[in-house]
């Protein structure tokens, strides 16, 4: 009687298995469709756990060059071919609010998935504006069917329990947006902080800024990256930080070429003798 449940059980979940599967590979009939396969999410994934998303999300601050190139997956449904299947893709007006020249380069060349294969990437080059530290930057994409590809999963639906993250549930697989910024926000890494009730700058770094973690970054030799990873992060590296640029600021000001933040004041961290308030102008006479 226990073998015979065991073997009921084993059953039960090899058939949820294969259905799982089947949902999972987006199975497919008729003429090939083509869709956009990108996929992201959590660091430690990866594209057996990461779920398919509209988006793209392009992030400036973290990149050190002002132009970046971006990848973005196209697959196909059905049998693989031997022969060289031609695509078309075209920007998205209704979804685009990028200017051409300015924003990002035109998309040349042919497309095509290659002869015994189900998938390849077009690429499309971005360029970093001042707007975008303000606002974001959309560009729009479309797969256009022709005599080779229909249009697969106009409206695809997400399978959640297969994958971790976070889950879009139903969208068009023919349209895909990237969305491009600059707005640089508070690493997770970041040891300091301002006073909410006096304004008075305290911890390791101080109150956040984007002028003086680019400051950091370039004289530190580290990246944005490098300050929301808490295994490079760590205690030594981050007093090494303090001790430099206590250095750093202190010979600015000794020198009279201070360092000032946004607001006018003296850009600080502990160790600087003086003290920083936010808001209030550094004042050379005081």
């Amino acid at each position: 009687m226990k073998r015979t449940s065991i073997l009921i059980i084993c059953s039960l979940l090899f058939s949820w298995f294969m259905q799982s599967c089947e949902r999972e590979i987006m199975s497919y009939q008729g003429k090939p469709g083509i869709y956009f396969a990108v996929q992201h999410g959590f660091s430690g994934g990866g594209e057996t756990t990461w779920p398919y998303q509209p988006n793209t999300n392009v992030e400036f601050f973290k990149i050190l060059e002002d132009e970046a190139i971006v990848n973005i997956k196209v697959m196909a449904t059905g049998s693989v071919s031997n022969i060289d299947r031609p695509f078309k893709v075209e920007i998205n007006p209704d979804s685009t609010n990028a200017v051409l020249g300015t924003h990002y380069e035109a998309l040349t060349g042919d497309f095509f998935i290659p002869k015994g294969e189900a998938s390849t990437n077009i690429s499309l080059k971005v360029k970093r504006t001042a707007d975008m530290q303000v606002k974001d930057i959309k560009i729009g994409l479309k797969l256009i069917p022709n005599e080779h590809f229909e249009l697969a999963f106009p409206e695809f639906h997400a399978v959640e329990d297969l994958y971790y993250g976070d889950i879009v549930e139903s969208f068009d697989a023919s349209l895909h947006t990237l969305v491009i910024n600059d707005v640089m926000t508070k690493p997770s890494e970041w040891y300091g902080n301002a006073s909410a009730s006096t304004g008075l700058e305290g911890g390791l770094f101080g109150e956040f800024s984007r002028k003086k973690l680019e400051l950091i970054c370039e004289v530190c030799n580290l990246t944005y990256a490098d300050f929301c990873d808490p295994n490079i992060m760590i205690s030594l590296l981050r007093y090494e930080i303090r001790n430099t640029m206590s250095r750093y600021l202190t010979l600015a000001l000794e020198s009279g070429n201070p360092i000032l933040e946004d607001d006018g004041r003296l850009m600080w961290v502990m160790s600087c003798s003086w003290s920083s308030y936010l808001g209030v102008p550094y004042d050379p006479e005081n």
